[in-house]
């Protein structure tokens, strides 16, 4: 359900406190104004700074920018019975939560709930941070918003190239139907001025919108996200940037198309995520990145370890929160890294149970959110790891990474011989390949830096006889941990699904 719906549904509902959490102030208003003028109510709005007003203006109420005072004035409209009896109304309460923890501005608080129950008036408390009192959690809905929709995103697109018009610089854009698609998906969790900023930085240095601005507004948009906290964008990677894991690429191909609402497949449930377990180093993450390409969604990480606080209760509500805005930036690929280090598996006896209501409230929402995100998580302990995580339906697929064989590894010098503008052709990839046996991806790639410094020392252009001494110094974790690997390939051999 769109917001403007959901917030239209709670007002209609009779709820007499809703706490519309917005990252667009200004949007939100716009879209309660919308909601009382179709439905016949009054609007009154108050912020500290401008005092009660009712709108369309007839000034403001006197003395109404105190708190109580405000209060005391909207508990005499509400309970006038003269002449022009009061007719319901939305009464706006810009950042109101702040004053909440004064004895006497909750007891007014109180007063106006129970003054308007059960009738068609409402407060609203807008503010871009949740925070309520728990006396009040029962009177109060919450909902999170501020969000343009894909319509309203396009909306803007034309907007920005329509005010060319107005200046003396001509903007062009040059992106198909499916392109427009690609850019407003790209641009979905965003406010509406940051969407305007944003398309701004993309045709500032060509005065033209076209498909390759994409890198510039996922660029932009991990900027703005890095800021906000608990959820990080990430640019997503080609899956020819991985080596390996045929299966895992195979059973993508099979489910990509479900993501995609013109394709037959759209008809088929969309895939709830898979979990990726293995080894450290064979290329988990870097796996991730690529899924969420191939599955044409963008890539947000969830930071588990930004979601544990000092304070009571505030640990449940980061992630209420985090999760909250993953269905707001639906359909999208949600990565959780090392999942077994933020669900671990314990009795709770260490951090009073906070871990275990985590668990308990993300696998609540794995199990029954309804949007087409899709989960990609990662572990490398999977004896961490919760019973509850592992049982069959809360990931579609279980993939175990091994360390690569032969002709992964041959890949892997390839990919990293080209990332570093150097000619495959020119080294004995089969003798390297044959050298690197039980190596990991990480390590691969570290013996090919090591030979670099190795031969720039040298003053002599890298061969395949430096990279043979780096791997001959080198001592991999097969070796180093070769107990635990081999205990966790036994643990995977009957199941999991080899990538």
């Amino acid at each position: 359900m769109r917001v403007d719906e959901e917030l239209r549904l709670l007002i209609k509902s009779r709820n007499p406190v809703v706490f519309f959490e917005s990252i667009d102030e200004l949007h939100s208003l716009e879209q309660l104004t919308e909601i009382t003028t179709d439905s016949g109510l009054g609007q009154f709005r108050w912020s500290l700074t401008d005092g009660l007003s009712k709108i369309p203006a007839e000034g403001t109420y006197y003395q109404t920018k105190d708190p109580n005072r405000m209060l005391e004035m909207v508990l005499g409209l509400v309970s006038y019975q003269g002449a022009k009896k009061f007719q319901p109304a939305i009464f706006i309460l810009r950042d109101f939560h702040k004053y909440l923890d004064n004895a006497l501005t909750l007891r007014l608080f109180k007063d106006v709930i129970n003054k308007i129950r059960n009738t068609q008036t409402t407060l609203v408390i807008l503010s871009a941070e949740y925070k309520i009192p728990k006396e009040l959690e029962s009177e109060t809905a919450h909902l999170t918003g501020g969000y343009p929709t894909a319509k309203e995103i396009e909306g803007l697109i034309i907007d920005t190239i329509g005010e060319s018009w107005q200046s003396k610089t001509e903007i062009k854009m040059s992106l198909t139907r499916d392109e427009t698609t690609h850019v407003v998906a790209a641009l979905q969790g965003l406010s509406i001025q940051q969407v305007r900023s944003v398309l701004n930085q993309c045709v500032i240095s060509d005065n033209i919108l076209n498909i390759s601005d994409l890198k510039i507004i996922e660029s932009c948009k991990k900027k703005i996200f890095d800021k906000e906290g608990l959820l990080e964008f990430y640019l997503t990677e080609d899956m020819n940037s991985i080596a390996g894991f045929d299966n895992l690429k195979r059973w993508l191909a099979e489910r990509k198309d479900c993501f995609h609402p013109t394709t037959a497949a759209a008809a088929l449930p969309a895939p709830k995520g898979v979990l990726l377990m293995g080894i450290q180093g064979c290329g988990k993450s870097l796996a991730i990145k690529a899924i969420a390409r191939e599955l044409g969604l963008p890539l947000y990480r969830l930071d588990l370890s930004r979601l544990y606080s000092k304070y009571i209760g505030e640990s449940e509500e980061n992630l209420r929160k985090a999760l909250m805005t993953v269905q707001k930036l639906s359909p999208c690929c949600l990565w959780v890294d090392e999942i077994e280090k933020g669900f671990a598996s314990s009795d709770g006896d260490i951090d009073g149970g906070v871990s275990q209501r985590i668990l308990g409230t993300f696998l609540t929402w794995m199990q029954e959110h309804n949007t087409t995100s899709f989960i990609a998580a990662t572990a490398n302990n999977v004896y961490r790891l919760p019973p509850e995580l592992l049982r069959k339906g809360r990931f579609d697929e279980i993939f175990f990474v091994d360390l690569p064989d032969a002709r992964s590894r041959e890949a892997l010098f390839k990919i990293h011989f080209q990332k570093r503008n150097l000619k495959p052709d020119g080294f004995d990839i089969p003798l390297l390949a044959a050298a690197t046996h039980d190596f990991s991806g990480a390590e691969i790639e570290q013996t090919v830096i090591s030979a670099l410094y190795r031969a720039s020392g040298g003053k002599e252009p890298l061969n395949t006889g430096h990279i043979l001494e780096q791997i001959r110094e080198t001592k991999p974790l097969s070796i180093l941990k070769s107990e635990e690997i081999t205990s966790l390939r036994t643990w995977a051999k009957d199941r999991t699904r080899l990538a």
